[in-house]
């Protein structure tokens, strides 16, 4: 373990206060228990404030990228980001706060990550492949297996959103062995495939701020379960609407 626990010093001093999440994170500690942490919400909820400021203070630009490069944290921290604190064991101080050159952390952040790979693909530290003549869940897969490896703190914000159920079986896997190799992830997802990892901390973010729950007994679980037995039950609605 890298980062033990999460808590904020005060409320952001923006529209980030009013999520149930963040003023949980201000009223009480969040402890981190498993080498692959998942949030798990609805859209809105408060993931990606919260991977942002996690982000933040592990050095990385909260847009995603790599710790320990020169322009690494570049750009104004978040409000969240401003007021969080998390909790280090030895290793994690070193391998977030060391030096530079000796920094291990990246963020994978689906919606910028193409971006990222324009700017990046083919130096030192990254990848060789260039993304733009790869499929979207190739692409995914190429930064995933290159960046996310061996000791460090890798954040991923909904990293299944290119890849097909086969491809999110195979993330698992990846998972499992950088928990093995003493690396520590913490990803915002929406799928119930990566948050079956065996041994996982699944949070779930809602109305009620941030709980520890089972994945047997996450609402996008039941939903899935519920949607994949009787697609119908669910379809009405929206095809109604349309």
């Amino acid at each position: 373990m890298l980062l033990t626990h999460l808590t904020a010093r005060e409320l952001p001093a923006d529209w980030a206060a009013t999520l149930p999440p963040v003023r949980h994170l201000a009223e009480r500690r969040l402890e981190l228990t498993a080498p692959v942490a998942f949030l798990v919400g609805e859209n809105g909820s408060g993931k990606s404030t919260v991977m942002e400021a996690i982000a933040d203070v592990s050095g990385i630009n909260s847009a995603g990228g790599k710790a320990g490069t020169k322009y690494a944290s570049t750009g104004p921290m978040t409000s969240l980001g401003e007021v969080l604190d998390v909790g280090l064991t030895t290793t994690g101080s070193r391998l977030l706060h060391g030096p530079r050159l000796k920094r291990r952390a990246f963020f994978f952040r689906a919606e910028t990550l193409f971006n990222l790979g324009q700017n990046v693909s083919g130096r030192h530290g990254f990848w060789e492949e260039d993304l733009t003549e790869q499929s979207h869940g190739e692409g995914f897969f190429t930064v995933l297996e290159r960046m996310v490896n061996g000791p460090g703190l890798y954040l991923m914000d909904e990293p299944e959103a290119a890849l097909s159920f086969l491809s999110c079986v195979r993330l698992v896997g990846l998972m499992r062995r950088v928990a093995e190799q003493g690396g520590q992830i913490i990803c915002a997802t929406h799928s119930p495939i990566l948050t079956s990892l065996p041994g996982a901390q699944i949070i779930e973010l809602s109305e009620r701020g941030m709980q520890t729950t089972a994945w047997e007994d996450l609402q996008l679980v039941d939903h899935w379960r519920r949607f994949l037995s009787k697609p119908d039950f669910y379809l009405r609605y929206a095809l109604d609407d349309s």
